[in-house]
């Protein structure tokens, strides 16, 4: 696996990284309505290319990153909404 960041089409993205697949991550049925139209969109440019879909952990489904990122940002606690491994970079991005 491999974390990258790309500004242009996905699937031109995709093919000069010679994959084969792209996952997606849906954290609720609103999710899949937009990433099933973008699916069918990527599907219809590059038939050699798949989509997956994986649905998050139950204790993340209704959380919103802005959410996060707001509640922290005005000193609120975010214990148990986020990895504690980044809960500190998150923290100190908005102390700044």
């Amino acid at each position: 696996i491999e974390v990258d960041s790309f500004s242009g089409l996905l699937i031109d993205f995709v093919r000069m990284k010679k994959a084969k697949v792209i996952i997606k991550g849906l954290r609720a049925l609103s999710d899949f309505e937009y990433e099933f139209q973008m699916a069918l969109l990527n599907k219809s440019l590059a038939p050699d290319i798949e989509t997956m879909f994986m649905m998050t952990n139950i204790n993340y489904s209704y959380l919103s990153s802005s959410s996060v990122k707001e509640l922290a940002k005005f000193g609120g606690n975010i214990d148990g909404l986020v990895p504690d491994c980044i809960k500190d970079d998150i923290l100190n991005k908005f102390k700044e």
